[in-house]
């Protein structure tokens, strides 16, 4: 019997997005601004096909597939076939050097890599052995070997069978030792958030979402794209975020999807006004905090008022503010159907209403833990099941979450996660560097921006200049620091742990 025959049984991702299929496959799917059309039919003819070619590379159920390309419709293409074949789909931040590359294909060990072709010669010397892994390319304009081959292949695939605990998915994540963890998302863990939200923010056929978010990220990959493709709907699809394209595509759509950046940028263009909103029904904003003022002078100026949610990597979405009620400001709303959320003391204990402590989930969207991380994945996890967020936040008596800080220094910027360890452990190694704190302080474009403090060791310490030339040749460019200070030594307490607190009062108008 086929998988296709026993679909009823199959636990594959791929089967629940089939079945959600608009029923006329001709509808249109994802349509761009320059007049690019793909139909549900086309998206599942072409993943058909780039699945038939990974498994002809030699690929089997859970090999990873590591995709390091530009945004494009054939990328969700290569992310369904990977689901459809049974393969872990492994995306990568476009902006990741070669030593964060090099750390990732170690780890991740994947049986199929795809890059662009102007990094082919880089990918290719980042093997030690390199028939470990199949290499192809594929461009933004959807080009590429990966493209030429499965041209030739059939566009009929039965999906493979998976059971819901079987891995979909691997991100990584970098922690505060500096190693990066990668995150294992099972087929379970992702179809029960997507069909959560599809539910939860009213997605319908007749919905068209502005999809202007990079697709290497949980956000626009999974949030975005699983719930247009659970309900039928249709996508504009922008290969990035730009003022301009996002004002002209608006009265053509109903929902649009952002970080916080986005709406602080459209704020800021005084052409951006309540007519080009005309047509939407839903903005929602995650992955980084949302001001309480963006959110006024976004109702103000566009009469909508920004619907905030929450989530991180490991989980999907946890908490959002409902579609239908009260969105209120500085909060990230009460937890999604099916998902517990608790706020505890140091010692474990539940805290009344309103009182801070450290955030903790559990629940379905919960990841399966850290690859090769045993010890990793124990620590994280309470011995009831509960996943400590790492995030401090407060619970209000009627259920509403406000995120009041991170017990860990992680820094937000532009909607993507810093770990302040990983560039430390660079910038220690800099020749006059005698050691470092990374921390992050506001910036009103992005948030948060990263802010290296230096203390010099004997003799003269690099000069800013050459700090941030020696990031930008090692690191993704939202990691490298905007500003470099130098101290004559790091503020410390009584146990000798750098105060990161003091020298975040210290530099936070280092961008005002």
């Amino acid at each position: 019997m086929s998988a296709k025959e026993n679909n009823n049984d199959n636990g594959n991702l791929y089967e629940l997005i089939e079945r959600a299929f608009a029923a006329d496959h001709s509808r249109p799917l994802l349509q761009t601004p320059d007049g690019q059309a793909w139909s549900y039919a086309d998206v599942q003819n072409r993943s058909a096909s780039i699945a038939n070619y990974l498994l002809g590379l030699g690929a089997r159920s859970g090999d990873r597939v590591t995709v390091q390309v530009e945004k494009s419709p054939q990328v969700l293409c290569l992310y369904l076939a990977c689901l459809r074949a049974g393969l872990v789909y492994h995306p990568l931040n476009t902006a990741y050097q070669a030593a964060e590359l090099a750390y990732f294909l170690e780890d991740a060990k994947p049986r199929v890599v795809v890059c662009a072709g102007r990094d082919l010669a880089l990918f290719e010397s980042l093997s030690p052995a390199a028939d470990a892994w199949a290499l192809c390319t594929l461009e933004a304009d959807g080009s590429g070997s990966l493209s030429a081959a499965a041209a030739d292949c059939s566009s009929t695939f039965d999906t493979v069978s998976r059971a819901p605990d079987d891995l979909a998915a691997l991100l990584y994540s970098s922690g505060t030792t500096g190693r990066p963890k990668g995150i294992m998302l099972t087929h379970a863990n992702l179809a029960s958030n997507a069909l959560s939200l599809v539910k939860l923010w009213g997605f319908c056929p007749e919905d068209v979402l502005l999809h202007a978010l990079p697709v290497f990220h949980v956000h626009g990959l999974f949030v975005a794209i699983h719930c247009v493709l659970l309900s039928g709907a249709q996508m504009l699809w922008l290969d990035k975020f730009d003022v301009a394209d996002v004002k002209t595509a608006l009265p053509h759509c109903s929902v649009m999807m952002g970080v916080p950046t986005y709406y602080t940028r459209l704020l800021a263009d005084p052409g951006f006004q309540r007519e080009q909103c005309a047509s939407m029904r839903l903005f929602i904003s995650g992955s980084a905090p949302l001001l309480p003022e963006t959110f006024t002078q976004f109702q103000q100026r566009t009469g909508h008022t920004i619907l905030e949610r929450y989530g991180m990597s490991e989980t999907g979405m946890n908490t959002s503010n409902p579609l239908l009620g009260e969105r209120r400001v500085g909060t990230v709303g009460p937890a999604l159907p099916g998902v517990e959320v608790r706020v505890v003391d140091a010692d474990g204990v539940s805290l009344p209403p309103d009182q801070a402590g450290d955030l903790q989930v559990r629940g379905p969207n919960v990841f399966a833990g850290y690859w090769q991380m045993p010890d990793k994945t124990r620590e994280d996890f309470t011995e009831d099941g509960f996943f400590d967020t790492g995030d401090k936040a407060s619970i209000s008596a009627d259920g509403y979450v406000s995120i009041v800080g991170r017990a860990k220094d992680m820094v937000i910027c532009g909607g993507l996660n810093v770990y302040p360890k990983e560039i430390e452990q660079f910038l220690d190694a800099l020749e006059g560097v005698s050691e470092s704190a990374v921390i992050g302080v506001p910036h009103k474009d992005f948030g948060e921006a990263v802010v290296a403090v230096i203390v010099a060791a004997t003799g003269n310490a690099p000069d800013a200049e050459t700090v941030i030339a020696a990031c930008k040749q090692q690191m993704a460019n939202f990691k490298v620091p905007k500003r470099v200070v130098y101290e004559r030594e790091l503020p410390r307490n009584a146990m000798g742990k750098v105060q990161k607190n003091l020298l975040r009062e210290r530099y936070r108008d280092s961008f005002s």
